[in-house]
C-alpha cells in the first residue's frame, strides 16, 4: 500500500511539473497571467508530492518492508534507525528520489520567494524549471522506480527501446505482489555508514540541485532578453547557497575519503569528486564575476555563459555518478540510465546556446577593460585561471572514455597529470587573491602597487629563509609557502588597516573596530575570511602533498617499524564479532615519537558477513602539526601472530580541516 501510495505521489507529481510547463508556454504565448499562475502553483505542489513519496519509502525501510525491492537491498532488520532513514540515499532509485525531492525544493522555494520582485522573467523560469523536473521525476517514474516489488519485471533494452518498453512492464508491475519474501536485507553499503556519508551525499546534491535555480533565472533572463541587475542580484543569492553546500559537501567527502578509504590522503582526482568539484569552480568563478556587472556593467556574456557551464556540469556530474561512466569508487553500479542523461544533456546545451546566439548582441557590454592593472583585469584573469583548471579537470576526466571511443583501450589517468597541470593554476590563484584586493577600478598605479606589496614581499621571502635554515631544502615547498605566506599577510592587511584607522579615530577596542567594519561590508570581508580559510588550507595542502611519509611492512608480534621521528611496535590482533553480522579483526599497535610512547592505536577491518563487503578503518594518532595514520592490509595465522601494515606521517593535513 505504501508504495503504491509513493509512486502514486511521485508520478502526479511528474504530471504537475508538464502541465506547468504547457500552462507556462500557453500563459506566455497568449499572454494570459492566470496560466502563468497556474503553471506556478502546479511548481509548487511538486515539492510536498515528493516530499510525501519520500516519507513512505522511508516507513517503509523503517517498517523492514522487503516486498519493496529498494528496501531488501540498502536495509536490514538489525540495522539502527538513523542508518535506515540515511537509506534514502543509500541506492541508485532512493538517492534520485532523495534528489527529486531537493530539486522540488529549490524549485518551490524560487517560486515563492521571487514571484514578485522578478515577474517580468517569471513566465519563463517557470518554463526552463520544468524541463528540468519533468527529466528528473521521469527518470524516477520510468526508470529507477524505488517502490518496484521484488521479483517484479524489469523493462529491458537499452535507450529509446528501454522507454518503450516501460508501459507493458508498468501494467505487468501494478498489480504483482510477490509470493515468497526475503526473511531480511542486504543492509547498507559498509562505506556508506561512515557519520560523514550522513551529512555528505545531501550537502552535494543540495549543491547539484541548488544550482539548478540561477541557471532557471540565467536562462529566462536570456529569453527574455531582461539583463538589468536584478536577475543578477536574484542569481547571486542562489548560487552562493548551492556554492556553500557543495563546498561543504566536497569537504566533507575528503574527511570520508580520509577516514575510511584507507589510503592516507583525502582528495584522488577520481572522477566522482571531480565531478563535484567542477560546477564549484565555475560558481566560484560567476561569484566573482558578478561584482563587475554590478558595478560596472561588464561581463554580461561571462556570467551567463559561467552559470549556463555550471548546470551543463552538474548534469554531466550526475551523468557520471549515475551510470557509471568513468569508474570511481564513489559512482553507483553501472546503469542504462545514461543515454537519457546523455539526451538531456545534448538538448540543454543546444537550448542555451540558441538563446545566447538569439541574444548576442544584447550580451556584449558598453563598457571595456580600461587597464590590464586594474580590478576588472584582475576578475578577468580570476575567470580565466578558474576555466583553466576547470577545462584541464574536465579533460583529464574523461580522457579514459575519450581513448576507448578513439583506440578502444581505456587509458588510466592518475593524480599526477592533475597535479602538474592544476598546480601552477592554482598558484597563480593564490597570488591573485593577495594582490586582486588592492586593485581600483580603472586603473591602479604601478607606484601604490610596489608601495603595498613590498613589505609582505619582504615578510614572506624572510619566512622562506627561516624555512631554508631549518634544512626545507624542497624548492616546490619553499615556492609555495612563499607565495601563500605572501597571499596571506596582504589578505591579514585588509583587516588591520580599517581596524587601525577605527581604532585611532574612533578609540574604539582592536575586537570592535574589526567586529564594526566587518558588520557595515558583511559581503567584501565574508570573501576574505573565506579567502584566509583557502590560504591555511593551502599551508596543510602543500605540507601533506610535498612532506608526506610512507611505508609498508609486514610485522610479526612485538618487533617495530620506525617512520621519520615515529616507530610503531605491534602487539598483536583480535578477533571479534560486532552488530549487524559484523565481523571485526583488530590489530593493537604501540605508537613512540622520539623514543617516548605516545598512544595505542587499534587500526581494524570490517567484513558485512551478508554481503562478505570489508571495510578498513584507519588508526590515527592526530594533533595539530601531524597525523600519524596506521592501516592494516593484512593478518597471518589463526593466532594473527603477524600482519602487513600501511602507515603514513601526513605533515599538517589538520589545516585542510582548519582551513576549510
Amino acid at each position: 500500500m505504501l508504495a503504491d501510495l509513493g509512486y502514486a505521489a511521485t508520478a502526479i507529481a511528474f504530471l504537475a511539473a508538464i502541465y506547468a510547463a504547457v500552462a507556462a508556454y500557453y500563459g506566455v504565448r497568449k499572454k494570459e497571467g492566470r496560466w502563468i499562475a497556474s503553471a506556478r502553483n502546479a511548481l509548487l505542489i511538486t515539492f510536498p508530492l515528493v516530499a510525501l513519496a519520500c516519507i513512505l519509502l522511508v516507513l517503509s525501510i523503517l517498517r523492514d518492508d522487503y516486498s519493496i525491492e529498494y528496501v531488501w537491498r540498502v536495509s536490514s532488520r538489525e540495522m539502527p534507525t538513523y542508518l535506515k532513514v540515511t537509506a534514502l540515499w543509500g541506492g541508485q532509485a532512493g538517492s534520485i528520489l532523495f534528489f527529486n525531492l531537493l530539486l522540488t525544493g529549490f524549485t518551490a522555494a524560487a517560486m515563492a520567494i521571487n514571484w514578485d520582485n522578478q515577474r517580468a522573467i517569471m513566465p519563463y523560469a517557470i518554463l526552463v524549471a520544468s524541463f528540468t523536473l519533468i527529466f528528473f521525476l521521469g527518470i524516477t517514474i520510468l526508470i529507477e522506480n524505488p517502490f518496484v516489488r521484488v521479483g517484479a519485471a524489469t523493462a529491458e533494452g537499452v535507450g529509446l527501446g528501454l522507454l518503450l518498453s516501460w508501459p507493458t512492464t508498468y501494467v505487468k508491475n501494478l498489480f504483482f505482489r510477490p509470493e515468497m519474501l526475503p526473511a531480511d536485507g542486504n543492509g547498507l553499503n559498509p562505506l556508506l555508514r561512515h557519520p560523514g556519508m550522513i551529512i555528505h551525499p545531501p550537502m552535494l546534491y543540495l549543491g547539484y540541485t541548488g544550482f539548478t535555480i540561477p541557471f532557471v533565472f540565467a536562462m529566462a533572463a536570456l529569453i527574455a532578453g531582461k539583463f538589468d541587475e536584478g536577475w543578477i542580484r536574484t542569481t547571486r543569492r542562489w548560487t552562493l547557497t548551492a556554492w556553500l553546500f557543495l563546498g561543504l559537501g566536497l569537504i566533507l567527502g575528503g574527511r570520508w575519503a580520509y577516514d575510511v578509504l584507507g589510503w592516507g590522503g583525502y582528495w584522488a582526482w577520481d572522477a566522482v569528486e571531480n565531478s563535484s568539484l567542477l560546477p564549484w569552480l565555475t560558481g566560484t568563478a560567476f561569484l566573482h564575476s558578478v561584482m563587475i556587472q554590478e558595478k560596472r556593467q561588464m561581463f554580461k556574456g561571462w556570467n551567463v555563459g559561467l552559470i549556463i557551464f555550471t548546470y551543463i556540469l552538474v548534469i554531466l556530474g550526475t551523468l557520471n555518478v549515475r551510470s557509471g561512466l568513468v569508474s570511481s569508487v564513489h559512482s553507483f553500479a553501472q546503469s542504462n540510465i545514461g543515454w537519457f542523461f546523455l539526451g538531456f544533456l545534448g538538448f540543454m546545451i543546444l537550448f542555451s546556446l540558441y538563446w545566447i546566439v538569439v541574444r548576442y548582441d544584447q550580451l556584449r557590454s558598453k563598457n571595456q577593460i580600461d587597464s590590464f592593472l586594474s580590478r576588472e583585469a584582475a576578475f578577468m584573469l580570476n575567470n580565466v585561471l578558474f576555466l583553466l583548471i576547470a577545462a584541464v579537470t574536465l579533460f583529464f576526466t574523461y580522457l579514459p572514455v575519450m581513448s576507448e571511443l578513439v583506440t578502444g583501450q581505456r587509458m588510466t589517468v592518475g593524480a599526477s597529470f592533475f597535479e602538474k597541470f592544476n598546480g601552477p593554476l592554482f598558484a597563480a590563484l593564490l597570488v591573485l587573491m593577495g594582490i586582486a584586493p588592492l586593485t581600483m577600478w580603472y586603473r591602479t598605479s604601478i607606484r601604490w602597487l610596489r608601495r603595498m606589496t613590498f613589505g609582505p614581499l619582504v615578510a614572506a621571502t624572510l619566512a622562506v629563509v627561516i624555512l631554508f635554515i631549518l634544512d626545507v631544502r624542497n624548492w616546490l615547498a619553499l615556492l609555495g609557502f612563499w607565495i601563500v605566506t605572501f597571499s596571506l599577510i596582504l589578505t591579514l592587511f585588509e583587516f588591520i588597516r580599517p581596524g587601525y584607522k577605527r581604532v585611532s579615530n574612533k578609540g574604539e577596542s582592536p575586537f570592535k573596530a574589526v567586529s564594526g567594519f566587518i558588520t557595515q561590508n558583511r559581503r567584501r570581508y565574508g570573501g576574505y575570511i573565506i579567502h584566509l580559510g583557502v590560504l591555511v588550507m593551502a599551508f596543510g595542502i602543500i605540507s601533506t602533498e610535498l612532506y608526506q611519509q610512507e611505508t609498508q611492512i609486514r610485522l610479526t608480534r612485538g618487533n617495530s617499524v620506525p617512520l621519520g621521528e615515529f616507530s610503531m611496535v605491534f602487539n598483536g590482533v583480535e578477533r571479534y564479532p560486532g552488530p549487524d553480522d559484523l565481523e571485526i579483526t583488530e590489530a593493537s599497535v604501540d605508537v613512540f615519537k622520539d623514543g617516548e610512547f605516545v598512544r595505542t592505536l587499534n587500526p581494524r577491518t570490517e567484513l558485512y558477513t551478508r554481503t562478505q563487503q570489508p571495510m578498513t578503518i584507519p588508526g590515527v594518532r592526530s594533533t595539530f602539526t601531524e597525523d600519524f595514520y596506521v592501516i592494516m592490509i593484512n593478518w597471518e595465522g589463526t593466532s594473527a601472530d603477524a600482519a602487513t601494515f600501511r602507515i603514513y606521517v601526513n605533515p599538517l593535513i589538520n589545516w585542510v580541516w582548519a582551513g576549510a
